[in-house]
């Protein structure tokens, strides 16, 4: 998740926000030519990240496809905007933004997953969907809750509209991804999370008499 920028500047150009990522200890995203600090996860929020990337690399481990971490930029539109998803999985060798020398920009992911957060679920469901639609080689966008056991799913049409594809609840369920043809369990994705219980039946006023 992103906060303010980090501090008031006309507009920065590409090479300055990546020449400033370089040096800093903490990560940050590129928008509109401001350079926003990303704030830290809940420890929920980071587990399920870790869980999804662990089964991921599990059932990939064979193929041409790799998962990678929060840790990989993503470039998208030619401006670019730069986003850290908190997972991508890119099939065959990464592709580089043009503009970028040092290899750090991608811009090939075919699936995008994000981990919702209270704060941020209006901007992954909204404007960072947006945005990611823009990719030419994104087919699927999978969505986590960390507060129930659901995971939505997103898939680009031959047409390139947009459907949303399933929604998987309970820890019972296996989550289907299309776009690379693998299932994963919800009990590995939520596997160390504690859900609250559900709402206990309110009490009913009105009683025959």
């Amino acid at each position: 998740m992103t906060v303010a920028p980090v501090h008031p500047h006309p507009p920065y150009t590409l090479k300055e926000y990546l020449e400033f990522e370089e040096t800093s200890p903490i990560k940050h995203e590129f928008h509109n030519g401001e350079i926003l600090a990303m704030s830290g996860a809940s420890p929920e929020h980071a587990l399920i990240t870790a869980n999804t990337i662990a089964a991921l690399h599990s059932k990939l481990r064979n193929t041409d496809c790799r998962v990678y971490s929060s840790d990989l930029k993503i470039a998208v539109g030619l401006q670019p905007e730069v986003q850290y998803p908190d997972a991508s999985i890119i099939c065959g060798p990464p592709v580089v933004h043009p503009a970028d020398l040092k290899n750090r920009l991608v811009i090939n992911p075919r699936v995008i997953v994000e981990v919702l957060s209270p704060t941020t679920e209006a901007y992954d469901r909204g404007e960072k969907f947006r945005q990611y639609r823009t990719l030419e080689s994104l087919e699927e966008y999978i969505l986590i809750s960390q507060t129930a056991p659901q995971v939505e799913t997103f898939v680009r049409h031959a047409d390139r509209t947009w459907i949303i594809a399933e929604t998987f609840s309970g820890l019972d369920a296996r989550a289907r991804l299309r776009s690379i043809q693998v299932e994963l369990s919800l009990a590995d994705i939520f596997a160390g999370i504690t859900f609250p219980p559900p709402a206990a039946n309110m009490p009913n006023d009105f009683t025959e008499k």
